[in-house]
């Protein structure tokens, strides 16, 4: 086992993400523990509980990794468009992608739970730039619409597309024939913005 002094808390912190990340590559995050973890690094389960608070937290470091991420490859999917139209589906077929190569990471995001505890600001900031930036797409795409009405357009076309990546990730759609889910995508994003 390492000492405590083996590596500074930093060095640590990475060292423990970058394990989490290395595991989601081909394992859920239900197959990981707090003991498994520590001992693919060569600590006692305690000192990663001194340096993340609980398992929990830790968690959700590497949730908050997994949407910086994802922020990263949206806002620059995003900034290669002239168009706000563009961009909206350009953005829905980054959130497709990124899940679909990364969906155990994917899968911790949604599937993460406080269980009671308040969601930490650092990780609140995280969600409000992801809505935002659909937010910001739909007011440049509908500039006559209200706030309270971007932001109710903006929840329904994350839900569908959330909905359909899910479903494509997972391989469920019970269909005969194979169903491209950025086709579902367009599909959606297509017909509720001519109504909109």
């Amino acid at each position: 086992m390492a000492r405590r002094n083996d590596h500074t808390r930093e060095e640590l912190i990475a060292l423990t993400l970058d394990t989490v990340k290395e595991f989601l590559t081909t394992h859920s995050h239900h197959e990981l523990s707090l003991r498994k973890l520590a001992n693919k690094i060569g600590y006692v389960p305690s000192t990663l509980v001194n340096v993340f608070g609980n398992y929990n937290l830790l968690l959700l470091h590497a949730v908050a990794q997994t949407l910086d991420e994802l922020a990263l490859e949206s806002k620059k999917v995003v900034e290669r468009c002239n168009h706000s139209t563009k961009a909206l589906y350009e953005l829905a077929y980054c959130y497709h992608d990124f899940a679909a190569r990364h969906p155990y990471r994917w899968q911790l995001i949604f599937e993460h739970n406080m269980n009671g505890e308040e969601l930490p600001e650092w990780q609140a900031q995280r969600i409000d730039g992801m809505t935002s930036m659909l937010e910001y797409l739909l007011k440049a795409v509908a500039p006559h619409r209200s706030d309270q009405e971007v932001v109710k357009a903006s929840r329904v076309l994350w839900a569908g597309v959330h909905g359909i990546t899910l479903l494509s990730v997972d391989d469920k759609f019970f269909a005969a024939e194979p169903i491209e889910g950025k086709v579902l995508i367009e599909n959606l994003l297509s017909s509720y913005l001519k109504s909109w």
